[in-house]
């Protein structure tokens, strides 16, 4: 747990020192594509759509409380863990992602709250996942309007992939 706090408390220097602490100058352009590099919000997007993936999957196969209760923490704590990113230096990207992360929290609380039983609140974690994903849609339409190019969500990296823009 105390490595997770290091390494959540060093993302944010390196956020904060590569967006120049107030943030660089330039254009959006420039701002929103530095922002995006420093915060690995492709990877970041990449890793919740996982989570949400694997609750799904879990749910799916009527896995039990405690495999739920897992998979559901990890959901819940990733979405918590990505806001902290949060301001972007474009508002229309920062209120879409605020509100993907927070659909995936609450998603992930739901699932963990329902075990493997509650068919009312897997359901609601459903349909919040699933709203979810559209926001993320949104974001990374917004990130390419943005910076002219599209965000990759790949959760692992190929030699010589040139950055996270693929």
């Amino acid at each position: 747990m105390a490595a997770a706090a290091v390494g959540v408390v060093a993302i944010g220097v390196v956020a904060f020192l590569a967006y120049g602490g107030l943030g660089p100058s330039g254009t959006p352009r420039h701002r929103l594509t530095v922002w995006v590099e420093a915060s690995r919000l492709g990877q970041v997007v990449g890793t919740l759509e996982a989570d949400a993936a694997r609750v799904t999957t879990a749910v799916a196969d009527h896995r039990d409380a405690r495999v739920m209760h897992t998979i559901c923490g990890v959901l819940l704590t990733d979405a918590q863990s990505a806001n902290g990113d949060l301001p972007t230096p474009d508002g229309g990207l920062t209120n879409t992602l605020a509100r993907a992360y927070e659909l995936e929290y609450e998603a992930g609380n739901d699932c963990y709250s329902a075990g493997s039983t509650n068919t009312e609140l897997l359901n609601r974690s459903a349909v919040e996942r699933r709203e979810a994903a559209t926001q993320f849609s949104r974001a990374l339409d917004r990130v390419e309007q943005v910076t002219g190019r599209p965000l990759s969500t790949t959760t692992t990296t190929e030699p010589g992939g040139g950055g996270v823009f693929g």
